[in-house]
């Protein structure tokens, strides 16, 4: 069984950085495309970044020159690099996992097999 477990959120005036880091558990990193969601209040979840079983990576175009995904295999971890945070960026951010084997980078939810449990992410303005 997969386990995902997301850390590093928090409150940040807009123009801030945060970094959100995944720990995946259970089996190796390597096997795995990861992304990461978010959920606003009253919105849909939404794909936010994403990187292949490969190295490709895709962002939303919301956070494109913003936000920076990478992964660390030998540490089990995927990360997420948010700088210059928008008020708009506000929302509990999700860590997801896919066993697709694919070099292209997974967006559709329904695709990821495990989720973490969210870690909030509050911009103030």
């Amino acid at each position: 069984q997969v386990q995902l477990v997301e850390s590093g959120g928090g409150l940040v005036q807009a123009g801030g950085s945060l970094r959100l880091s995944c720990a995946v558990s259970g089996r190796t990193l390597s096997m795995y495309g990861m992304g990461w969601f978010r959920q606003a209040p009253g919105k849909e979840r939404e794909f936010v970044a994403g990187i292949s079983f490969g190295t490709s990576t895709l962002y939303a175009r919301s956070v494109k020159g913003r936000f920076t995904i990478s992964r660390d295999n030998a540490k089990n971890t995927v990360y997420l690099q948010m700088n210059n945070l928008r008020p708009e960026d506000t929302a509990v951010y999700y860590c997801a996992a896919t066993g697709a084997k694919t070099l292209v980078v997974v967006t559709t939810m329904q695709k990821y097999d495990y989720w973490g449990q969210g870690t909030q992410v509050t911009v103030s303005s």
